[in-house]
Order: structure tokens, then C-alpha cells, then sequence
């Protein structure tokens, strides 16, 4: 029984893991096309159908490239910090739960590779390791404006996880709850976390932004003053890597939101579906609608790149410390008020 639930396990990570990385390459080329619609191009339309072939032609072309690594005394840290971004981004998924479950083969198959009971603070604690990879990155580059994008990037990070954990902190007191999972059950049908923490929604969203380095947020990528940013000096596959964390950041804090405040797996009669079709069909439907929650918002962080321009450093810091943080600490008095008179009177 054991020996079954290791490999089950194992091909289930082994498979997300392949999501992941399909999800990152070809946001590359949603990218493009968003951008492409929104500047009322054509975008990418010559490698295979529709470019289809595009991201992996550019794959191909990061893999022939001359590695070529700078004079640095630290080129193990050189290497090791694309590798910590990649590593980072894909650990995260561990925890998410795709689906409810499937019945094969006489037993009930669970669609995540693990629940444990915090898994929230492992997310933030994963989190607050990525840091590292753009810190150590930069600083072991020998070269200032890759040290300079360093330093904003981990004090822009550092910061917005402040108020992104204020933000769970609410919604954490209205669930009871840290396991992802059960803040996915608790939200069957359309009884969705949205529409009791608006307020926590939007400070998580913005700061799901500047977490992942995305615009109006991508000052540590400034290309007007800091040539490329952290990655100045990176080529072929550690170049890569360092773009291939960002979308794959990006497909990941996709799938939190949709799990934490649109309702994960779930929509509206899911139960029904169940009880007539079968659990397979309606879990089954349940992690394609979990997947168009993921798309739509990948699609959004697109649509803001190409409309929104950044932010100035100060104005940046300015809404983390002075607006998202006071705003959060005060949505979660005002979730403890609701709550205990919720409780007193109802």
C-alpha cells in the first residue's frame, strides 16, 4: 500500500512539475500575442500554427548559447542563484490542491502532492527564499547594476510580503484555517472568499504583483537604468531559468488566488454533478474551471504589463508601507469586529 502511494505521488509531482514548466513556456507566447492584440499587432505567427512553436524555438536558442560567466571569486553563488529562483517557484506547487479528487482503480486519488495542515506558512516561507535567488544573483555578478536591481528587488519583496501576510491574516480568521484544502472545500458552489475579504483580495493581488517583479512593479528589471536588471550578466540556460521562475511565479501565485478567494476547484453546481455524472466528470470539470481561474488571471498580469507604466521606487515603497499595510491591519480589526458580533448575534 505504501510502495502504491509513493508512486502515485511521485508521478503526480513529476506531472505538475511538467504543467508548471509547460504553463511558463508558453505563457511566453501569450505574452506576445496579449501584447500583440493590445498594440494591434499579430505577434509570433511564423514558428508552426499561430507561432505555437515559438517558445520552444526560443528554448533551442537559450540552450546553443555561449555560456559566458563574468570574473567573480563567487562563481558558485554565481551559478547557484537562477538555480535557487527555479527551484523556488517550483516547490510552491507542492501544496496546492488541483482538483478534489478521482476515483481509479477502487480507491480515491488525491490531486495534490501534499496536505499539511500549515500550508500557507510553507508558502510564505518559500516564498521569502526567492529573495535569495535574485540577491545572491546579482551581488555574485561583479557588476553594480545587477548589485543595485538586487537591493531593490529584495527590499521591494521583503516589503509587499508584509502586507500580503496582513491580508491572509483576515482571511485565515474567517476559514480557521490553514490548509489549503480546506480553505478550497469551505467555498463549494459560489460561496467564495471574494466576496467577504474584497478588501484583502485586492492587497494580495497587488502584492502578487510586485512579488513577482511583474509591472508596474518591475523596477528591479529597469531596463532604462539598469541595463537588465539582476541577469545582466546570465546567459544561455541560467538566463533561462531566471525567465522561466518569473512566468512560472507567475502561473503559481495565479493558482493561490484562485484557491484562496475564487472558490479553487469549485463552481456553481458542482454537487449536482457529482451526484448524477459521476465523481470523476465533476471533479474532473472541477480542475478545468480551477485551470480558466489560473488562465484569467495570467491574462490579467498581461493586460496590466501592456497598459500600466511603473512606478517610481518612492512611489512604490510609499503604497507598500503607507497604504496596503494600514489598509490591511485595518481590514483585519474590522474582520475581527464582524466576526464576534457574527458570532454574538447570529
Amino acid at each position: 500500500m505504501e510502495s502504491t502511494v509513493i508512486i502515485e505521488k511521485g508521478i503526480f509531482i513529476v506531472a505538475i512539475f511538467a504543467i508548471t514548466m509547460i504553463m511558463a513556456m508558453y505563457s511566453t507566447w501569450a505574452e506576445r500575442k496579449v501584447a500583440a492584440w493590445l498594440q494591434d499587432r499579430i505577434g509570433p505567427n511564423r514558428a508552426g500554427p499561430l507561432g505555437l512553436l515559438q517558445p520552444l524555438a526560443d528554448g533551442l536558442k537559450l540552450f546553443s548559447k555561449e555560456e559566458f560567466i563574468p570574473e567573480t571569486r563567487n562563481k558558485i553563488l554565481f551559478l547557484a542563484g537562477p538555480a535557487i529562483s527555479m527551484s523556488v517557484a517550483l516547490m510552491t506547487s507542492a501544496v496546492i490542491p488541483w482538483g478534489d479528487k478521482l476515483h481509479i482503480a477502487g480507491r480515491d486519488v488525491i490531486l495534490q502532492a501534499t496536505d499539511i495542515d500549515v500550508a500557507l506558512l510553507y508558502i510564505f516561507g518559500v516564498l521569502s527564499v526567492g529573495v535569495y535567488g535574485i540577491m545572491i544573483g546579482g551581488w555574485a555578478s561583479n557588476n553594480k547594476f545587477s548589485l543595485m536591481s538586487a537591493m531593490r528587488a529584495g527590499s521591494q519583496m521583503i516589503s509587499y510580503e508584509v502586507a500580503m501576510g496582513l491580508a491572509v491574516i483576515a482571511l485565515i480568521m474567517m476559514s480557521g484555517t490553514l490548509s489549503l484544502r480546506e480553505i478550497a472545500a469551505q467555498q463549494h458552489g459560489m460561496n467564495w472568499n471574494v466576496f467577504y475579504q474584497p478588501v484583502g483580495f485586492i492587497i494580495f493581488l497587488v502584492c502578487s504583483f510586485a512579488e513577482t517583479n511583474r509591472t508596474p512593479f518591475d523596477l528591479a528589471e529597469c531596463e532604462a537604468e539598469l541595463i537588465g536588471g539582476y541577469h545582466t550578466e546570465y546567459s544561455s540556460m541560467k538566463m533561462g531559468f531566471y525567465l522561466f521562475a518569473e512566468y512560472a511565479s507567475m502561473f503559481i501565485s495565479s493558482a493561490i488566488l484562485a484557491i484562496l478567494y475564487f472558490g479553487a476547484y469549485n463552481y456553481p453546481g458542482m454537487q449536482w454533478v457529482v451526484e448524477n455524472w459521476g465523481v470523476n466528470v465533476g471533479n474532473t470539470i472541477g480542475i478545468a474551471v480551477l485551470f480558466a481561474k489560473i488562465c484569467f488571471f495570467i491574462f490579467f498580469y498581461m493586460w496590466v504589463r501592456w497598459t500600466i507604466p511603473r512606478f517610481r521606487y518612492d512611489q512604490l515603497m510609499n503604497l507598500g508601507w503607507k497604504m496596503l499595510i494600514p489598509i490591511a491591519i485595518a481590514n483585519i480589526v474590522i474582520t475581527g469586529i464582524v466576526i464576534l458580533l457574527a458570532d454574538k448575534f447570529l
